[in-house]
């Protein structure tokens, strides 16, 4: 019994942080690029824990499959483990959406999961 719920939870945890898979975990030299080089990207901070998030990941993945993004790189920060990026960027909040175009941020949201409003502040990014 105690090796399935062990597995069980094991399990849990994997699916847990498979959270926006499709997107690139950030580093530092990635983000000092994005600024240096003028690039266009969405940066979604996440938390494993937080059903926002996971929310807003459904909406960002099929975001990243609209050929309207194809020049924007999507990225994906841990809230509970990349502190100094956290920092740097003045993010306060897990499910925070960070859009830079041209180098440059231009829009930011957090907590929002509609569909609707997710599409267009990431379109700045376009």
């Amino acid at each position: 019994m105690k090796f399935i719920l062990q597995f069980v939870f094991g399990l849990g945890a994997f699916i847990a942080t498979q959270v926006f898979a499709n997107a690139t975990p950030l580093s530092a030299a990635q983000f000092a690029e994005i600024e240096s080089k003028g690039k266009s990207a969405v940066i979604a901070v996440y938390a494993d824990w937080c059903p926002t998030c996971k929310s807003q990941d459904k909406v960002l993945i099929d975001l990243m499959k609209d050929p309207q993004y194809k020049n924007v790189v999507f990225y994906q920060i841990n809230f509970d483990t990349q502190k100094d990026l956290l920092k740097t960027l003045k993010v306060r909040s897990q499910s925070t959406i960070i859009v830079f175009k041209d180098g440059k941020e231009t829009a930011r949201g957090t907590g929002d999961t509609k569909e609707s409003t997710i599409a267009k502040l990431t379109k700045q990014a376009i």
